[in-house]
């Protein structure tokens, strides 16, 4: 029954402790036992662990007694923290009803607290506003409870003062969840209307989606619809994430799972997409969906030439697991043949670039970050260019352009 089910994420700046809440919540919750308990659960890979931040968005449900005696099932949407992956972030909170917004007690709030809020605000979900890290030598309690009710105007009894390290006040986070936040919605008798938050891959089941159910319901064995690509599948497995997938016969509207429908390619399964019925059909998508336009290039070489090889075969499957960046291949007379790859922002170059060389054992060579220029050359056409060598030659182009941000500052 939808009345029980909660739907929220965590958002909030970097380092203000939002994988660490996300521990103690599912600790206090029971959903991991303590012998598997460890820092960052949710951060799977190496990399988060070491810088501290979430790369890919998971998802996990827990099952909740509230102190209204009643079961509550609460799926928990982590979101990537970092602005390169903002794409990312609004599904995650177009998935959800509502937000835990995590301010760190001693550096108040910062960039992306307040960028995230606004995404937040547009998805329109209820606001949590909870202060982290009360327990610090250089918490600011009063300063941050000041920023956090000025930026989200609400009162200073519903922000929630707690410590995720020592666990001080997270089961009222917990009940905060169950009290404030809407119920999940949807129609189970409608057509239906499911929303990839993200994706994954499986070297023996191939792509997986984790998928938010708005209406309908979906079964193993149905035959399904991508509605930006067109593309057909049938429902090989359904079912809900724990920190394992835990298999079940269907999904109802208003809950969070996962699907596995025999594609072979994340690249089938965009984040975004709508997915239902392929005979009964949905009359409309789900809003928000857009192509992920990678906003940074730069050419990629192995050290040693003879790794060209190795290189194309370790980016298609690095791609399995991460589809917002793309290559094609290009070659340098200084450096032999590579490929010119397009990523998302800086970090994700750096990261996608780190990956390669530690889960691929390659040595890369990585030419300096471009974005891609329009050039308009004299006799009309336009075209985008984003890297030195396909500029038009000097003669031949009437007008160069680089794109800008509008940006706005805000200073305490």
């Amino acid at each position: 029954m939808t009345e029980y089910i909660r739907n929220f994420c965590i958002i909030a700046h970097i380092d203000h402790g939002k994988s660490t809440l996300a521990d103690r919540l599912l600790e206090l919750t029971g959903t991991v036992p303590p012998e598997e308990m460890k820092k960052q659960i949710l951060d799977d890979m190496d990399l988060e662990q070491e810088r501290g931040i979430t790369i890919k968005a998971h998802a996990i449900a827990m099952n909740y007694r509230a102190r209204d005696g009643k079961d509550y099932v609460l799926n928990l949407i982590d979101t990537p923290g970092h602005v390169d992956f903002s794409y990312e972030v609004s599904r995650s909170l177009a998935a959800c009803e509502g937000a835990l917004l995590v301010v760190d007690a001693a550096q108040g709030v910062e960039a992306q607290t307040i960028s995230n809020f606004y995404l937040a605000l547009e998805s329109d979900l209820k606001i949590i506003p909870v202060i982290n890290k009360i327990d610090l030598p250089g918490a600011q309690i009063e300063a941050t409870l000041a920023q956090v009710t000025e930026l989200t105007g609400c009162s200073r009894d519903e922000v929630l003062l707690v410590s995720a390290k020592l666990g001080t006040g997270v089961e009222k986070v917990l009940e905060a969840v169950v009290q404030k936040i809407p119920p999940s919605s949807g129609d189970s008798r409608a057509p239906l209307r499911a929303l990839i938050f993200d994706s994954t891959y499986d070297s023996y089941r191939g792509a997986v989606a984790f998928i938010r159910l708005f209406d309908g319901e979906l079964k193993i064995g149905d035959k399904i619809c991508f509605m930006s690509s067109g593309k057909i599948f049938e429902a090989h497995e359904v079912g809900i994430l724990k920190l394992k997938r835990i298999k079940q016969d269907r999904l109802q509207a208003g809950g969070v799972g996962y699907l596995i429908c025999g594609a072979k390619d994340v690249r089938d399964m965009k984040v975004g997409d709508t997915i239902t019925m392929f005979r009964n059909r949905a009359a409309q998508p789900l809003p928000g969906y857009r192509e992920v336009k990678p906003m940074v290039f730069s050419g990629l070489y192995p050290v040693n030439s003879d790794d060209y090889p190795e290189l194309r075969d370790s980016l298609e499957r690095l791609r399995l697991n991460d589809s917002s960046f793309t290559f094609v291949p290009e070659t340098s007379v200084a450096l032999g043949f590579g490929y010119r790859c397009g990523f998302l922002g800086l970090l994700h170059m750096e990261i996608v670039q780190e990956r390669l060389e530690r889960e691929y054992g390659l040595s890369i060579i990585n030419t300096v970050p471009t974005v891609a220029y329009r050039a308009t050359t004299t006799d009309g056409k336009t075209l985008s260019v984003d890297s030195p060598a396909a500029f038009p030659n000097p003669g031949h182009h009437f007008r160069i352009e680089e794109p800008f941000i509008r940006g706005q500052i805000i200073t305490p």
